[in-house]
């Protein structure tokens, strides 16, 4: 049976061809969010309570994210992330009002010109094949970038550090677990003796294989795999190419001047040990990417 070209309404607007913007920590995903979530009549969440409880039980119990429930799960929790309604930004966090340009409380969008819903939550990827069964006409855009960058970027962020403690992979942690990156539980006492650099490493690790293979199953006009780098260097060529992908008139300028490290700062702000556990953790898919 075809699938419906649409699932929900939300202020009276039917969700069509949803846009998701995901990738591993720290790859830029905030950057592309941020272009879309300035276009006109696309309202795009990062980060919402609602999504991010369910984007979290899935990455961490990838049991739950298999059941046949899920689907409806994750659409209800953007049914209630994408209401427009005043005070609404009051509730997203500061990344995301920072995105939209939003100073108060919003809403960051005009709901009489709404007609594309989206989101960026971090750690989004985790829930991608969720997210195809919820929305089967989405689309997903997801950036690579360099493992040693993001690394060093997740060492400075203590969010992504708190992740690492020991009490994170308790007895009855799943396997595999893309979430931070291991195939199985021979492997646990081996990560909690891991400096925070290697679980870094694997959690990208685990990241861009789930990226490597969306690529091999969603067709072209599905998915859009952007690198960093290149976002970086030429923004109105990756901007074109979102455009295309989206059929819609997306602007460079909110890229321009947005806070985004430079490409190969992790040779400045990673240890010589640090880059290179990073680089034999994740050497296969820094060589593929061609990083290395």
């Amino acid at each position: 049976m075809r699938p419906p070209t649409h699932i929900l309404v939300v202020n009276g607007v039917k969700v069509r061809r949803p846009v998701f913007v995901i990738s591993a920590p720290h790859s830029g995903a905030d950057l592309v969010a941020r272009a879309i979530k300035r276009t006109p009549g696309f309202h795009i969440t990062m980060g919402r309570a609602a999504v991010t409880r369910v984007v979290y039980a899935f990455a961490r119990r990838p049991s739950i994210a298999g059941s046949g429930g899920a689907p409806a799960v994750l659409r209800d929790a953007f049914a209630e992330a994408w209401q427009v309604r005043p005070g609404a930004c009051a509730e997203c966090p500061p990344a995301c009002r920072e995105a939209g340009g939003i100073i108060g409380s919003g809403p960051c969008v005009n709901a009489a010109s709404l007609t594309r819903f989206g989101d960026a939550t971090p750690d989004l990827i985790y829930s991608a094949q969720v997210l195809l069964k919820a929305f089967p006409d989405a689309r997903l855009i997801q950036v690579i970038r360099d493992g040693r960058d993001v690394a060093a970027d997740m060492l400075a962020d203590p969010a992504c550090l708190a992740w690492f403690k020991p009490h994170m992979l308790s007895e009855d942690a799943e396997f595999p677990n893309p979430f931070l990156g291991l195939r199985s539980a021979e492997h646990r006492d081996r990560w909690a003796r891991m400096p925070s650099a290697g679980k870094a490493a694997l959690r990208w690790r685990g990241a861009v294989r789930l990226s490597a293979t969306l690529r091999r199953e969603l067709p072209p006009d599905r998915l859009l795999t952007l690198r960093y780098e290149d976002m970086i260097a030429a923004p109105d060529t990756a901007v074109d190419a979102i455009s295309r992908f989206l059929e819609a008139e997306v602007s460079a300028i909110a890229l321009y001047g947005a806070p985004a490290p430079r490409p190969g700062s992790w040779r400045s702000r990673l240890s010589a040990a640090d880059a290179g556990l990073v680089e034999k953790v994740a050497r296969e898919e820094l060589t593929r990417l061609g990083y290395l």
